[in-house]
């Protein structure tokens, strides 16, 4: 639950649309975070914008973090034009520098509030950001590792005490296609008979993963030597060196020195969960559709990135035949 504790600076609508969506919508709490920090910039601009503050420059950060938002009430909120928005979104660009991707979210969360705005409160009878356009964003390919490069890090050197419990924690990012936040939210007591894992996904969503015979015997390794004994958490799978649930920030850590010890670099936990996806569609005979349900997308469109990377694929070794170097086609000797 939002309270007023949390957003003390907020005023009562901004804390109410906060709690809907997190009561109602289910969203994340670092969604609602950023919720929360776009709605706060957003307000401030526009009492800037709209000459109700006094501070000579708006880049100032100090400057721009004093201005309150408390008094941003219903009748406020009814004044704003999509013309606000759209200046709004200029001085993202211009004066943070926010990329399109940033933007994009900033507009997702002013859409989501005025709606609330309309619908559950039905303080405006129409909502001003219903045909707010979003930046376009830039698609790019998903960075991955190669089957060879995915198969010489599961076969670099694990050492240490931790030595089981990293290794597990690099196969299930490779054979799964977890995400950082559903590994290290894993109970052991979720692993199911028929070798299936509940994890839960983006917006509290719970979803089913069926473990393969590399990760259950990875599994199955690790908790022969997991700690017994004064564990605080003891439901926890994976555990660290305090005995209790691991950190995103030690998972982190365990990949990199796992990267660099197998000669890669550039990659992340993030690009491990690409790789898994990646694999999957080139050799597992999984369909997008297949795919979708495996990585807990919300749309197939977000799945559809890796048929991309096949696609890419399929052309870099084209464009690598050493015949293209061939082309121009000259007269055979003697012909005119």
């Amino acid at each position: 639950m939002i309270t007023r504790a949390d957003y003390i600076d907020f005023p009562d609508l901004m804390v109410e649309f906060l709690n809907y969506m997190d009561a109602i919508k289910n969203r994340s709490k670092n969604t609602i975070s950023e919720y929360a920090s776009d709605l706060r910039t957003f307000f401030r601009f526009l009492k800037y914008y709209k000459g109700l503050v006094d501070i000579k420059d708006i880049d100032d950060e100090e400057e721009f973090a004093k201005i309150s938002i408390k008094d941003c009430d219903e009748e406020f909120v009814k004044k704003i034009t999509i013309t606000d928005a759209y200046a709004f979104l200029a001085f993202c660009k211009d004066n943070r520098q926010n990329s399109a991707r940033t933007r994009a979210r900033k507009v997702s969360t002013l859409r989501d509030f005025f709606k609330f705005c309309k619908t559950q409160k039905g303080i405006i009878k129409e909502d001003p950001m219903a045909s707010l356009d979003s930046p376009k964003l830039k698609q790019t390919l998903p960075k991955y590792l190669t089957l060879d490069e995915a198969t010489a890090l599961l076969r670099s050197s694990f050492d240490g005490p931790n030595k089981e419990r990293d290794f597990a924690i690099i196969t299930l990012f490779l054979n799964c296609g977890m995400r950082l936040s559903e590994l290290v939210s894993l109970n052991y007591t979720d692993i199911r008979d028929d070798n299936t894992i509940k994890v839960l996904g983006k917006g509290n969503k719970e979803r089913t993963i069926y473990l393969n015979d590399a990760s259950i015997s990875a599994i199955n390794e690790y908790m022969r030597v997991r700690p017994k004994d004064g564990v605080k958490d003891p439901d926890a799978l994976f555990l660290s060196n305090r005995l209790q649930r691991i950190s995103p920030k030690t998972v982190q850590h365990l990949v990199y020195n796992a990267l660099d010890k197998a000669g890669l670099e550039g990659y992340s936990t993030h690009k491990l969960r690409h790789t898994a996806a990646t694999l999957m569609y080139q050799y597992g005979d999984a369909d997008v559709l297949v795919l979708k349900e495996i990585l807990g997308h919300e749309n197939v469109g977000t799945t559809q990135i890796y048929t991309h990377v096949v696609n890419d694929q399929l052309k870099t070794a084209t464009d690598n035949n050493p015949l293209n170097s061939t082309k121009i086609l000259k007269d055979s000797e003697g012909e005119k």
